[in-house]
């Protein structure tokens, strides 16, 4: 069979399963709706929280991004990963022994503000629409590629079908649902890299395969070999790095926070039945996230030897099938510039960075050409980073079922965070907002009726922004969790932490945080790009490190505004108190 049907089958078999279980389980009550009715096992909550985690951007962009920026983008998977011990260890129990279903409810009743609720539900709407424009993004890609369409029509369809399942099941539905989305998408993932690892090394296993030496005869390992493809291409060598140290550790702090305040996320320890239980869930996350993390550097050293070895050189009458399907998404180009008929593959920019376009109108080889390329380097051709993992499979000739493989597994993580954003934001919207501040006398049904109103607004929204994102997924992903970092962490755990802060400290600080932070990602990709340069940066820190910045003004406003002002009121600093007491010593009681 070929790819095309395999395609279809694969992703509608898996859709099939996905809504079966959106039916099955539908829910009742807004606490189904919101937290599973509280009864979810650990393990399968470790699944669910694992796949809800590891979103479009785990699966399509970070071994793009590693395949064409080699060690310079450790970075994200070093603070993906790292954040999400912080949010076990730190957060987690105590949220759940607090027994909120929002962060923004546990802000509010912590600093016992209806102000200071509001101001969390903005930071988190903030986050989750930045966050959900990459997963569109996402879905766009492998939309437009399988059904070969623009990828405009793609993140429409993918729009659709998001809305229908996230609307249908609330929590309870998706819990489930992600519990089959990390089974898919984890085979998906693991099955190529195999191929792959055995392709190159004969070793079955890519996590070893990846230290391996070739099977060419060279006697080169994978990584020699790739130093020195890249420095023949004329990048720089695939090993080295060529971020400053404090630029890393910026971005590696702003990553780390923010995951550990990613509002998603931390609703997945509210399904548990009990305060243990959540510490239990964090460890088996991190061991099926783990799985996916150590695959990525092979899947994109590999991937990048296959790019360089299949295409570089190639006469384009002779480039193989899978360039022109790529090629009517938009998302591969070639521009003939010293008019050989053949693709050359080379350092350099092969868009106009600030605003690329692509033409309607065909070469003369009847390739899709680049309206504004720059001519100042030799490099012909545009690979979009987000698409490595999802060509790989047909750039290396794997057999066509692993091809569409990959299709559902990257449909299963697209969707899987898609669907677990649209639910904080609509419960943040029809709970906080509008049960706990503006509205409070409205029924259990006006509620779930707000929820998913909130729903429909915010599919469009992010549709939008995944037809026009602000930057590739991976950096649109990261801006998110800088805007976290910046503004929702600090209050969330000098909120556990201290019991002197208080409600004046709290807003003030995450106004000042989100502000600084997002005007300078603002000012540095949309103001004033061209001066976007490690030069022009405060203390050499890029907007994807910023949030930390953001998160240390963050604290320094509210311990210091807290300093001046009246402390908490006696009840809030029992809470506190009550908040610490070892976890697991009862069942988290209600206030």
């Amino acid at each position: 069979m070929d790819t095309q049907l395999l395609s279809y089958i694969f992703v509608g078999a898996s859709f099939a399963l996905y809504i079966g279980i959106a039916i099955w389980s539908r829910v009742a009550s807004t606490k189904e709706f919101y937290v599973a009715g509280g009864g979810v096992h650990p393990v399968v909550n470790g699944m669910a929280t694992a796949a809800d985690w590891m979103s479009a951007a785990s699966f399509l962009s970070v071994a793009g991004l590693l395949a064409f920026a080699g060690r310079d983008a450790a970075v994200y998977m070093i603070g993906w990963t790292g954040g999400y011990v912080l949010l076990a260890l730190l957060l987690a129990p105590y949220l759940r022994k607090f027994g909120r279903f929002t962060v923004p409810e546990f802000i509010g009743d912590r600093y016992y503000s209806d102000i200071a609720r509001v101001v969390a539900v903005i930071c988190l709407i903030f986050i989750s629409f930045t966050y959900i424009a990459g997963q569109m993004r996402g879905v766009g890609i492998v939309f437009s590629r399988f059904l070969e369409v623009d990828i405009s029509t793609g993140v429409v369809i993918g729009m659709a079908i998001v809305f229908f399942y996230a609307v249908m099941g609330g929590m309870k539905g998706i819990t489930y649902t992600q519990v089959a989305q990390y089974c898919v998408l984890i085979f998906a993932f693991l099955v190529p890299a195999v191929f792959l690892s055995i392709m190159w090394t004969d070793n079955p296993i890519p996590q070893l395969g990846f230290g391996d030496r070739l099977n060419d005869g060279s006697g080169l390992t994978v990584l020699e070999k790739l130093d020195q493809v890249t420095v023949e291409l004329g990048f720089g060598a695939y090993t080295a790095a060529t971020r400053s140290k404090i630029d890393s550790l910026a971005i590696v702090a702003a990553l780390m926070v923010g995951t550990a305040g990613l509002p998603h996320v931390i609703v997945r320890f509210f399904t548990v039945p009990k305060v243990s239980d959540a510490r239990k869930s964090a460890g088996y996350a991190l061991a099926f996230i783990c799985v996916m993390y150590t695959t990525i550097p092979a899947v994109a050293a590999f991937s990048r030897l296959n790019l360089s070895e299949s295409v570089n050189e190639t006469p384009y009458a002779e480039a193989p099938a899978w360039f022109s399907k790529w090629e009517n998404t938009g998302l591969i180009a070639w521009r003939d510039k010293n008019d050989d008929g053949v693709i050359q593959y080379r350092a350099g920019a092969a868009l106009d960075p600030v605003k690329p376009q692509f033409t309607e109108t065909r070469g003369k080889h009847g390739e899709r050409t680049l309206s504004n390329q720059p001519t100042d380097n030799a490099n012909e051709i545009y690979v979009d980073r987000d698409i490595m993992v999802m060509a790989n499979p047909e750039i290396a000739q794997l057999p066509n079922w692993v091809v569409a493989l990959i299709a559902a597994g990257a449909v299963a993580a697209a969707l899987s965070t898609a669907a677990g954003l649209l639910l904080v934001i609509s419960a943040s919207i029809s709970h906080d907002l509008m049960k706990r501040t503006l509205l409070p006398s409205i029924t259990d049904k006006q509620e779930l009726l707000f929820a998913r109103l909130a729903a429909i607004a915010a599919i469009i929204i992010a549709g939008w922004f995944g037809i026009n994102p602000p930057a590739f997924v991976a950096q649109t992903v990261a801006f998110a969790f800088g805007m976290a970092a910046a503004s929702l962490f600090p209050a969330i755990m000098l909120g556990i932490f201290s019991k002197r802060v208080n409600r004046q400290g709290a807003i003030a600080g995450m106004l000042v945080g989100l502000a600084a932070t997002v005007s300078y990602i603002v000012y540095f990709n949309f103001v004033a790009p061209e001066l976007n340069s490690a030069k022009h940066w405060i203390f050499g820190i890029s907007p994807t490190g910023f949030g930390t910045v953001g998160a240390l003004l963050n604290i320094a406003v509210t311990l210091g505004v807290s300093r001046m002002t009246a402390p908490p009121p006696a009840e809030i600093q029992d809470l506190v108190d009550d908040i610490r007491i070892p976890a697991g010593a009862g069942v988290a009681h209600h206030h």
